[in-house]
């Protein structure tokens, strides 16, 4: 059937001419341009909403007895790699919440495999049901500062802008190019507006000149807002507000108090990164839609918000409500109160119920994302650590935060003028060891408050730049943690007394793992309850995604990278040590 005979033959089944292909019935409907609730039956036919509330026939029923129907959700801005999972496999793991459409950044596996990166995360994509919308990188690496595994400038990124599946140009987070109009990031801002793309944001404690400054770049999101009065500035000067909550960054209860139905309509709702687990016992965007209304929300307007309001900012055709011709992703839910998902469509086609699968699909990984740990022969002395003076620039953790402390610190050397942490208690060494060239840079520092003793513990997931983080009591242990994570080919490693206690393996450019999300989240699980018994760690601070951000150079107020501390407010590099 061509379109044309296709749009014919929707027409006539509106007009009730002609039978859908499916009707769902005993349902109330969720209206997001009226803010109402409405009486079904609702129809559909060739992937597409016919109408509803009217007497139409069908081929098939399903009785929602008695639930409501609304749009499928939508994930504004989403790290897939942060789930730790493959595209495949993320797919499977949210659509059963009813998450039908997601606009992912995949800055974390461009920073290690380039454009070949990009281009395994649209492919492996589009073997899902799930509807990717990808965000090209604008910041490979974040800042000039970093050693990543690629650098894509504007030329690079003008290779993929008109690829089916890419949609904008992603987090803008060098927000100090776009204020001084540095060429480079001009360059990348001029792509997107001459392809007329959506253009994210990234700006935590940006304020006045500065960013209005930002905006006028044509930036037109943020999910960075942690304040009221953040959100408030940002709406003000046009930008939508993606309400984020994540695994580690939760921002959506901070900030609904400043939802008013006059700002509501620039409110869309994110994940940023969220870890398996947390997705398979509390849910995706329907956890975030549950918090909303339980703090107060109105449901309907807290659905538009997850639905509507995304789907417009983004540009997202035929998405976001239930109209004629609009696309029948959808999903039937019991309540406005838990938002579980019983029923999920995606292009009119059940593909869930009750929180299980009912579709299948390949999975796919491809050589250029693998092998993509290249360090050189280590020894215990690349992790010496010589002091110049008794004070040092450290960084303390905050726990719950991916922001840290700049903190000055008294240490003592040892009897070579060596930091070593057993001189000094509750201190602990770290390490970023550049992992894509095997240049053999490797930065040290001290971290504070993490409290890590009698062993180490390796990660490959290290935002942006993803060279590897090692943090430990003991030069051995964490030698011995860095040469297990090289033999996995990335992920976490957890070592004690030289031996190995937990790891998981992330083979996928040192991010990601191709096994069902059940099986890396009872992995991690495992790593997690090791990591808190056996060593130590600050209660308050979770054991992994701690070092996860400890190198991302764009979050205050003080990180690690390859090169060496980093001054994040002063936006630039620091020493170690104090004269």
């Amino acid at each position: 059937m061509t379109q044309y005979q296709q749009l014919n033959d929707l027409i006539d089944m509106a007009a009730g001419k002609k039978k859908a292909h499916l009707l769902i019935t005993n349902c109330k409907v969720i209206d997001v341009y009226n803010q109402q609730i409405v009486d079904g039956p609702l129809a559909i036919a060739h992937g597409k909403i016919v109408g509803y509330g009217h007497d139409y026939q069908a081929e098939k029923t399903l009785d929602a007895k008695g639930g409501y129907v609304m749009p499928g959700l939508i994930d504004g801005h989403v790290h897939i790699e942060s789930s730790s999972l493959s595209p495949t496999q993320f797919a499977r793991c949210i659509l059963p919440f009813g998450t039908t459409t997601i606009i992912a950044d995949p800055h974390e596996i461009a920073n290690v495999c380039g454009l070949d990166g990009i281009r395994y995360m649209l492919e492996s994509a589009r073997k899902t049901p799930l509807d990717v919308r990808i965000m090209l990188p604008s910041c490979v690496p974040a800042t000039p500062f970093e050693q990543s595994g690629c650098v894509l400038e504007a030329e690079d990124l003008a290779e993929l802008i008109n690829e089916p599946g890419i949609h904008g140009l992603g987090e803008v987070m060098d927000y100090p190019s776009v204020i001084n109009h540095s060429d480079n990031m001009m360059k990348k801002l001029w792509l997107a507006k001459d392809h007329d793309r959506v253009i994210d944001g990234h700006s935590p404690g940006v304020k006045g000149k500065d960013l209005v400054a930002y905006v006028m770049g044509g930036i037109m999101t943020d999910h960075e807002c942690s304040t009221t009065n953040d959100m408030l500035e940002r709406i003000r000067l046009g930008q939508y507000i993606l309400l984020r909550e994540g695994s580690t960054c939760k921002d959506l209860l901070n900030l609904i108090p400043a939802i008013t139905p006059a700002n509501a309509r620039r409110c869309v709702l994110c994940t940023d990164d969220r870890e398996p687990s947390d997705i398979l016992t509390t849910g995706h965007i329907n956890k975030s839609l549950r918090l909303a209304v339980e703090h107060g929300l109105d449901p309907v307007l807290a659905v538009t918000i997850a639905t509507l309001n995304a789907a417009e900012c983004f540009r997202l055709k035929n998405k976001g409500a239930i109209a004629p011709n609009y696309d029948a992703d959808l999903l039937i839910v019991e309540d406005l109160v838990s938002f579980n998902a019983k029923h999920v469509f995606v292009g009119g086609e059940e593909i869930a119920r009750d929180g299980q699968l009912l579709v299948e699909w390949e999975d796919y990984v491809s050589d250029v994302v693998l092998n993509t740990v290249n360090i050189p022969d280590l020894t215990i002395a690349d992790f010496t650590l010589p002091l110049t003076s008794e004070k040092v620039n450290a960084i303390g953790v905050k726990p719950g935060s991916v922001v840290t402390r700049h903190l000055q610190l008294d240490v003592k050397k040892d009897e070579h003028g060596y930091f070593d942490p057993q001189h000094n208690p509750g201190l602990n060494k770290l390490a970023v060891i550049e992992r894509h060239h095997a240049t053999g840079n490797i930065g040290l520092g001290v971290l504070a408050n993490y409290h890590l003793k009698n062993g180490a513990i390796a990660v490959t997931v290290a935002h942006d730049s993803h060279n590897i983080v090692v943090v430990g009591d003991n030069d051995a242990d964490m030698l011995a943690a860095v040469k297990d994570i090289e033999k996995m080919g990335g992920g976490f490693s957890l070592c004690q007394n030289g031996k190995i206690l937990a790891h998981l393996a992330l083979p996928i450019g040192g991010l990601m793992s191709d096994k069902p999300a059940q099986e890396v989240a009872d992995e991690l699980h495992h790593m997690i309850k090791v990591a808190t018994e056996s060593f130590g760690i600050n209660p308050n601070a979770h054991p992994l995604m701690t070092l996860v951000f400890m190198t991302l150079p764009v979050i205050p107020e003080l990180k690690l990278t390859s090169t060496g501390l980093f001054d994040v407010k002063a936006f630039m590099p620091l020493d170690l040590c104090i004269e």
